[in-house]
């Protein structure tokens, strides 16, 4: 009997211990997806299963609602024909996805897409129109038309990539006080004062940083603190550590990304911060199809190499960090897989754990809780 109990007991202490959130997955729809993905995964075994796939047009990158109670998708569309952006409902009993309006970017080839932390605003980023726009949400989620639309000019020195300006993430502050705008084309960093109660995009006490000529900003994060920001450059293959004060940023260092000896194009992509703030990884593409490892000075916001890991695929686009920490998701756009990796919390190293996830042309995770 006592046997029984124990068995029991241990049963449910085990499945106390087991914790599941919802994994988004965005892609692009030339290929095998069909749209936007929704699996379950379970944080002790690294196990996921599909629940549910929503259609729609090449939806590369999402963003979840703060109340998690809606999903935004760009809808990356070019050529001179406009790109769109897709809100959505979300069950959370069941995982799926209820189509509620779309609304037109304002420019091409839309790549990013983020909601402001009241959950009021959405801004996104049109790579091929040098663009970013503001739109108000409805009470149930839905888009308004555009508030505010603001149109980057300028190039740089890279005349294949950097022709014009090409707006490439729209990233709002912790304190919601600021929108910084990543600009490929332009090498350029713009912070842009908020108003989360307007909507307001204030141009004229904007604050640029230009990046390394031919650098190429993509993506960036913040560390715990928000003291500290954190770039990754595309074309240049490096990081970019700037100290953040009073909406403006200061270069502390520019340290590169590829692995030694590497020659190739680096083609970096995405860039976070563990949970406990102490390892920073960014992916890159090209001939690298890897991900950069570097521990953090907490104090000083500065970097040192701690290694590298193969992604295991072709393009790691983006990847995302599990909410427990334990698990590090890499979207391998090209070889239609996301790989699973273990973290090493005292090292920052990872360890393949031989999970898949098969999907067409995986770009962006997001998590939400189930």
């Amino acid at each position: 009997m006592k046997i029984i109990l124990f068995s029991i007991l241990a049963f449910y202490c085990i499945s106390a211990g087991a914790q599941d959130n919802y994994l988004l997955a965005g892609t692009y729809t030339n290929g095998k997806s069909e749209g936007i993905y929704v699996f379950r995964f379970n944080s002790s075994t690294a196990g996921a299963e599909q629940v549910s796939v929503t259609k729609s047009t090449n939806p590369s990158f999402i963003s979840v609602s703060p109340t998690q109670k809606n999903v935004y998708a760009v809808n990356e569309i070019g050529n001179g024909k406009g790109g769109k952006v897709s809100s959505f409902g979300f069950n959370k009993t069941t995982g799926s996805l209820q189509f509620i309006n779309q609304q037109p970017t304002g420019g091409d080839d839309p790549c990013f897409v983020q909601v402001d932390k009241t959950g009021k605003w959405l801004v996104v980023a049109n790579y091929s129109g040098g663009s970013f726009t503001v739109f108000p949400l409805n009470n149930d989620g839905g888009i308004d038309s555009a508030a505010t639309h603001i149109q980057h000019v300028g190039s740089s020195v890279n005349k294949a990539r950097q022709e014009k300006a090409h707006v490439h993430s729209t990233f709002f502050s912790a304190d919601n006080h600021y929108l910084f705008v990543q600009d490929l084309g332009m090498d350029q960093i713009t912070v842009y004062p908020f108003n989360d109660k307007t909507g307001k995009i204030l141009s004229a006490k904007k604050k640029v940083t230009k990046t390394t000529p031919g650098a190429g900003p993509r993506h960036i994060t913040f560390s715990a603190d928000n003291k500290f920001v954190y770039c990754i450059n595309e074309l240049s293959g490096t990081v970019a550590v700037y100290q953040f004060k009073r909406g403006s940023l200061r270069l502390l260092e520019e340290k590169t990304a590829a692995s030694p000896g590497f020659t190739g194009f680096m083609g970096s992509a995405d860039i976070h911060i563990s949970a406990d703030g102490n390892f920073l990884y960014c992916s890159n593409r090209g001939d690298a199809n890897d991900i950069a490892i570097f521990k953090i000075n907490k104090k000083s916001g500065r970097l040192s190499l701690a290694g590298f890991q193969s992604t295991q695929g072709i393009g790691p686009r983006n990847f995302t960090i599990e909410p427990t920490g334990k698990y590090l998701l890499v979207a391998n756009q090209n070889s239609d897989d996301i790989v699973i990796f273990s973290i090493n919390k005292n090292t920052g190293m990872l360890t393949d754990t031989g999970k898949r996830i098969a999907i067409g042309s995986p770009v962006c995770l997001k998590w939400a809780e189930e």
